[in-house]
């Protein structure tokens, strides 16, 4: 643990938190975003965006409403690594690091389980919140750890970015009331596969991960009101560093880069019906491949062609 008069490097910063703004905001000067779900449930509401970037992987912006629900209780489950083991069944483990009881900063490694033709993958996390009145700006990302010596297995993504604005809003039920509480989460990462094939498996599996967050919740929720003791990640997850309104406001005024657009999209597939078990196959074949490094990237294009080739002529 980090004592309160130990110098540490600032792994997570006003730096994380300026760029986590300017996404909440729209004004990272990115490319547009593309809707591609909008889903609901009784008492949560879901929408996503996705976006490719000149340089990187995927990127992925979504909206999460829950209704009944305070942002307190939100930030404070998403922190919570031992109660995330109920509800994300991709979680293998997960083990503190380093903490800074001054900031509330965290160092945490997260192993997480991917389908049977994928290792698994080790990510080092840095992370930390920043609260302006009920609203709640968490910075999690990829950062580095010499503590923790790096492995063939589970292999380490570097690159992880996943970071989210929690707050009130109004129900939809339509009250008038904020009894209902939206994260706004902004993700992306490499995790050594196809970018392509990446998004592929994202659009399919992403409804049925995201529809077992609700019940994780209402069950932490309950389990909260139960008077059930606090676990150190969701002790942690109360140490915020507080910001102002003007602040805030001081970063949109200042920001010089454009404003991000959202583009109308279609959810529904381009006339490219290619048959799903056929899909499947190939993505199991050249996930497996590339996962033990069979594959040369003239293969990985040449395969790609053959794909959209014959979407095109179904």
């Amino acid at each position: 643990m980090w004592q309160p008069n130990e110098q540490k490097p600032n792994l997570v910063n006003k730096e994380d938190l300026e760029h986590l703004c300017q996404l909440v905001e729209m004004k990272d000067g990115g490319p547009p975003w593309k809707q591609m779900m909008d889903r609901s449930a009784p008492n949560m509401s879901y929408k996503a965006w996705q976006r490719d970037p000149k340089h990187g992987p995927p990127q992925y912006r979504s909206s999460t409403i829950f209704e009944d629900a305070t942002p307190e209780l939100v930030r404070d489950f998403f922190w919570d690594d031992e109660f995330r083991s109920n509800w994300d069944d991709m979680l293998a483990s997960s083990t503190t690091i380093e903490e800074c009881p001054t900031t509330g900063t965290m160092i945490v490694q997260w192993i997480r389980k991917f389908p049977f033709f994928c290792k698994d993958r080790e990510y080092i996390i840095g992370r930390r919140i920043w609260e302006s009145g009920r609203s709640y700006y968490c910075v999690t990302k990829g950062v580095p750890c010499t503590s923790v010596p790096r492995r063939d297995t589970p292999r380490r993504v570097d690159l992880y970015y996943s970071s989210w604005c929690i707050r009130a809003v109004e129900s939809k039920r339509g009250n008038g009331q904020l009894t209902a509480c939206e994260v706004l989460l902004f993700h992306y990462e490499d995790m050594g596969i196809p970018w392509e094939l990446a998004k592929l498996g994202i659009r399919k599996g992403m409804w049925g991960a995201v529809k077992k967050i609700e019940p994780g919740f209402r069950a932490y929720q309950k389990a909260r009101a139960s008077g059930a003791p606090l676990s150190q990640p969701a002790f942690m997850a109360q140490i915020n560093s507080k910001i102002g309104p003007e602040y805030l406001r001081f970063l949109g005024e200042t920001e010089n880069l454009s404003e991000t657009q959202i583009a109308s999209t279609s959810d529904k597939p381009s006339g490219r019906n290619i048959p799903k078990l056929l899909i499947f196959g190939g993505a199991i074949i050249l996930a497996c491949s590339l996962d033990r490094g069979l594959l040369t990237k003239a293969v990985i294009f040449g395969v790609a062609r053959r794909f959209g080739n014959i979407g095109n002529r179904l």
